[in-house]
């Protein structure tokens, strides 16, 4: 199905590498990484071209730097991630461009690695600038794209760079393409799309794709709380988007006329957990505004007060509720394919009590159920950002069918659009 050359099909014995990673990784003030994933992910691409005989040179971005003396920002503690991983010597150009990077790769032998300093110290990076590329181009015989969370962007070292090199794809970056493409085109059906996060806006495509081609839509997250105000239901001071109101009533008007052509579920919450902020010492309530199933039991005998149905106007949504959760999980038992993008609830604020944080039971539970704990275990395509986090946080990567390294890249391959650093790349033959 990947229609484009990788490190597979040109010989590299010999050669100087250029490889283009994404190594954006989280990192403490100290310094520290505080998730390596991306890291691991490009170890198969990084050992491969080694075993080849070849010189590796790596480049990549990190964060958003204010200049070139940003350090906060820069790429030296991947560095030397990548020496523990690798158990073998990396070297580090302090520039990614200039003497720095022209000595320290002139000065490579084969199986030696070398990793330049962040690309977005240079502003002509993020503008695709020719002449950047083109230094760095001059690095090197051979140019390969394996960072995946980054080619739906162009810039120079995604786009213009292959101008000068003959440029192909790295293992990362075919597997990704490949796994997403096929669960969009060829799903083992029942397809089932799970969507959060905060904006509609970031997924207003992906969203139409889904009510299109899935036979489950459920949405969560802060973006479920613009869907819940299109339908005039009240939610107090909870986060949304004046603007995507009409967005999502277009949504909603698609999925129903959708749901009149064949089987098809698109699920808004009917159930949040709130509070009056965010914050691990808050109280939490259930609020049931929609099937007022948890507040009649909770109150029989006596009738559901208005409260237990209704939010204050200073209380925030910051997790689906118990029944929403248990909507979905059972969706999750008819599904054979599942893609997860988006959490569904506020799930970095961590727990007094224990490991699941107050604002997390939503997500804790399509966990449980993605993973086969109520009987059925769907293969799963879980990506963003913040998805990815969590299910590292949990040390569950390995029990997904995949876990995608890219966000915003995810996000434009199921939404149909074309991504720049792959198109850019040479076709196979």
């Amino acid at each position: 199905m990947f229609t484009k050359q990788t490190i597979r099909d040109v010989s590299l014995k010999g050669k100087t590498v250029l490889l283009r990673a994404d190594y954006n990784v989280p990192l403490s003030s100290d310094g520290t990484i505080t998730d390596d994933y991306r890291i691991k992910q490009s170890l198969p691409t990084v050992q491969y071209i080694l075993s080849k005989g070849a010189k590796l040179i790596i480049c990549s971005h990190l964060g958003r730097p204010a200049g070139p003396n940003d350090l906060a920002n820069s790429l030296f503690p991947v560095a030397k991630r990548l020496q523990q991983l690798l158990g073998s010597d990396v070297g580090f150009a302090t520039n990614c461009i200039g003497e720095p990077a022209t000595k320290a790769a002139k000065s490579l032998k084969a199986g030696q690695v070398l990793l330049l300093e962040n690309l977005r110290f240079h502003p002509e990076e993020e503008a695709n600038d020719v002449a950047f590329a083109k230094q760095l181009a001059s690095l090197a015989d051979v140019f390969v794209q394996d960072g995946f969370g980054v080619v739906h962007r162009a810039h120079a070292s995604t786009s213009a760079i292959t101008k000068f090199l003959p440029s192909v794809a790295g293992l990362l970056l075919e597997t990704e393409v490949d796994t997403i493409t096929k669960v969009m085109l060829q799903p083992e059906r029942p397809l089932m799309a799970i969507v959060g996060g905060a904006k509609i806006a970031d997924k207003i495509d992906v969203l139409h794709r889904f009510i299109e081609i899935a036979d489950f839509v459920a949405v969560g997250g802060a973006m479920a709380n613009t869907f819940l105000a299109a339908k005039g239901i009240n939610i107090g001071g909870s986060l949304f988007d004046k603007h995507d109101l009409p967005v999502a009533r277009d949504i909603m008007r698609k999925a129903a006329l959708e749901a009149k052509k064949r089987p098809f579920v698109f699920a808004i919450p009917h159930d949040g957990v709130v509070a009056s902020k965010i914050d691990p010492a808050a109280e939490t309530r259930i609020v049931d505004w929609s099937a007022h199933v948890i507040a009649d039991i909770e109150n029989y005998p006596r009738r559901a007060p208005v409260s237990a149905r209704q939010l204050h106007g200073h209380e925030l949504i910051l997790d689906i509720g118990p029944f929403s959760g248990s909507f979905i999980a059972g969706g999750i038992q008819l599904a054979n394919t599942v893609i997860w993008n988006g959490t569904m609830g506020v799930t970095e604020t961590n727990s007094l009590r224990g490991p699941v944080g107050p604002f997390a039971h939503g997500t804790e539970l399509i966990v449980d159920a993605l993973l086969g704990e109520f009987g059925h275990k769907p293969f799963t395509v879980v990506g963003g950002g913040d998805t990815v986090g969590f299910v590292e946080s949990k040390g569950l990567v390995k029990a997904f069918g995949h876990v995608s390294t890219g966000g915003g890249a995810s996000l434009e391959l199921m939404g149909g659009r074309s991504l720049p650093g792959v198109e850019a790349l040479l076709t196979k033959k």
